[in-house]
């Protein structure tokens, strides 16, 4: 009896394990699906479109786009069908007047209302359910400190206008009675965006600022040494969410160097061919399929 019954438990024991196993075993893809996550720079933005056209040139598939603050609006450009050198060219050319007008209030010093203006002539496409691939906008919610995230339904220039108000320069932008700020606040680059867009593969683009070795000389310099303190504090969580970062060599470039559009682009353009191996390799293997991983909410994905 006692034989027997250890044969009936080894053999319950041998079908639940098969089935775990099962539930475990990845799916396996034939294509990875590759998600890009811009960071902000204002005029160090250009970079993005660097980086955009090696993806192009070498023939590299994106399945979704996130970005904030100036990686908004090159995500955004990007997803409604404009090419990397419409989005270079329009960077190029652009000017703080061309989005912004200077207003002083209680809140900031310029609204943003001139943006959408801009907006117009650059994107092809105005609402998230019409973009050519899925995209996603992070801005922050100024009385909570939260994440706002916008994506699948709705136009898309309130959500850029908010991603892009840098506290203290912009106003603050309404919706339904929240305050929005630039999404950079509360996360700088919106890797985990991305994957909930559908990313098997998440590649950030950070743009990193100037170093704070000098002490700032004016107000600007000032608060904006306080937001890159501020935005350190979520790299860990950005970095965590990426399969890849790529870092364009633009500290020497001023927050509003639209000017150095050129050496933007250039730096862009190098930082993205030496991570072009890696992503090349991801293309040249089956891939796991995201069901293969279970995420508990709230949770980042390594």
């Amino acid at each position: 009896m006692k034989a027997a019954a250890r044969a009936v438990r080894s053999f319950f024991s041998a079908l639940r394990q098969g089935a775990l196993s099962k539930t475990q075993a990845p799916e396996l893809v034939s294509t990875p699906r590759i998600g890009l996550a811009l960071g902000g720079g204002f005029a160090r933005g250009i970079a993005h479109a660097g980086v955009l056209e090696v993806l192009e040139r070498y023939q590299i598939p994106i399945h979704c786009i996130a970005g904030v603050s100036a990686g908004s609006i090159a995500a955004a450009a990007y997803a409604s069908g404009a090419s990397p050198a419409e989005i270079a060219r329009a960077g190029c050319t652009m000017r703080l007047g061309d989005v912004a007008r200077w207003s002083l209030g209680r809140m900031g010093f310029v609204v943003s209302e001139r943006m959408q203006r801009f907006l117009e002539k650059l994107l092809k496409r105005y609402r998230f359910e019409e973009m050519k691939i899925p995209l996603g906008v992070l801005a922050t919610d100024l009385c909570t400190g939260e994440s706002v995230g916008f994506r699948d339904s709705g136009d898309v220039f309130l959500p850029i206008r908010a991603s892009c108000s840098y506290p203290g320069l912009f106003q603050p932008v309404r919706r339904h009675g929240r305050l929005l700020v630039d999404g950079a606040m509360s996360m700088e680059i919106p890797a985990l965006m991305a994957r909930q867009l559908g990313a098997t593969h998440v590649i950030s683009v950070h743009l990193p600022a100037q170093g704070g070795e000098r002490p700032p000389t004016n107000m600007f310099q000032v608060v904006n040494r306080c937001f890159q303190i501020l935005e350190s504090r979520t790299e860990d969580r950005w970095r965590a969410a990426s399969d890849l970062v790529i870092t364009p060599d633009v500290r020497t470039i001023e927050w509003d160097g639209f000017g150095c559009g050129p050496e933007l682009l250039k730096a862009g353009e190098t930082a993205a061919l030496a991570a072009m191996p890696k992503i090349q390799a991801w293309m040249a293997r089956p891939q796991t399929a995201p069901g293969a991983m279970v995420q508990l909410p709230g949770t980042i994905p390594a």
